[in-house]
């Protein structure tokens, strides 16, 4: 199941540069997310007055606050700059190359605010999966295509992003259901985009068909299957896992581009993408093999424990005016 679920978002996710690049001709930036949004947080608000309404009991104001300004950062930020990029010439895949940088800066950070470890195992893991996302698009970048230097910064403004949206939700102790904090999302970027057009004069959709394919495209394949996929996952495996997953995104849009758009696809796109499958397959046996050794430590100190528990029972059975002090533990008050 856990393979699946990383196929599915690993395709989902990877969607939304295709997406973007649909829709970046026909209408601005703001348009296409603001009727991305809106009839999408119509029908979630539907589905949470009826049938998902026990999903959200429990949840005081200040869990859904934490929400909104985790959908503000995740798919408000992020969205607008990665959009904005590609609007700007950006191609897609050093779109998501520069998103995939976001695994390095999510696991070195892991530690110091979560309290994670990330082994060396781990981070081989990352460097290959840094290296494969170079390798895939840096033809690309270092190609003269037109395009203002300042707008390759543009998608690492929406990476960090979306970096300060995964710690700020794993910070939180209140189980949120992916369908509730979907929702939230949702409305909350709906609320952002629309002001943003009004602000400047582009809430009119154009009546190109290709607008409202990109739309269809962007609401069922990027957010319900991207962002859905990427908070279950990310609440089962965690920080380093969803984000190792990330590093597939270069790589299968860079394939995704080629078939849809002819856009090419030599020899560094092939490597790329086989250190890529490489990086997620060491940091997933990184994981087995942690949680092994972790199974190993808690037998041999359960064991240990059971051990001095023993001589200790011998001790007093050989001598009973011996009276020691029992040693703290879980059922030994402390004074």
């Amino acid at each position: 199941m856990n393979i699946l679920l990383s196929i599915a978002f690993v395709g989902a996710w990877s969607s939304g540069f295709i997406g973007a690049k649909l829709g970046s001709g026909s209408a601005p930036t703001v348009t296409l997310l603001m009727w991305r949004f809106l009839p999408l947080a119509l029908v979630l608000g539907v589905v949470a007055l009826t049938a998902t309404r026990a999903s959200w009991r429990g949840l005081t104001p200040r869990d859904l606050v934490r929400q909104a300004a985790v959908g503000a950062l995740s798919q408000s930020g992020y969205l607008l700059t990665v959009y904005y990029a590609i609007e700007l010439g950006v191609s897609s895949g050093t779109t998501a190359l520069i998103d995939g940088t976001q695994p390095l800066v999510a696991g070195a950070l892991a530690g110091p605010l979560l309290g994670l470890p990330v082994s060396r195992r781990q981070w081989l893991g990352l460097g290959l999966g840094v290296t494969g996302v170079a390798v895939v698009t840096v033809a690309d970048a270092g190609a003269g295509t037109g395009v203002a230097w300042w707008a390759y910064l543009v998608p690492f403004l929406g990476m960090l992003s979306l970096v300060a949206a995964t710690f700020l939700d794993r910070r939180s102790r209140t189980d949120v259901r992916p369908m509730v904090s979907m929702t939230v999302h949702a409305v909350t970027s709906a609320v952002v985009f629309t002001g943003l057009a009004a602000a400047t004069g582009a809430v009119a959709p154009p009546a190109s068909g290709s607008f409202w394919t990109a739309v269809v495209w962007l609401v069922v394949l990027s957010t319900f299957g991207g962002y859905g996929l990427y908070w279950l996952i990310l609440r089962r495996s965690g920080v380093t896992k969803v984000n190792t997953l990330m590093f597939l995104m270069a790589p299968v849009t860079a394939v995704w581009g080629a078939l849809m758009f002819g856009e090419p696809f030599g020899t560094q796109t092939v490597v790329g993408l086989a250190l890529g499958l490489l990086a997620v397959a060491v940091v997933h046996r990184g994981d087995r093999h942690n949680r092994h050794d972790q199974h190993d430590h808690h037998n041999d100190h359960h064991n240990g424990h059971d051990r001095d528990r023993d001589r200790h029972r011998h001790h007093h059975s050989d001598d009973p005016n011996c009276q020691q002090p029992a040693e703290p533990g879980p059922f030994t008050p402390r004074r």
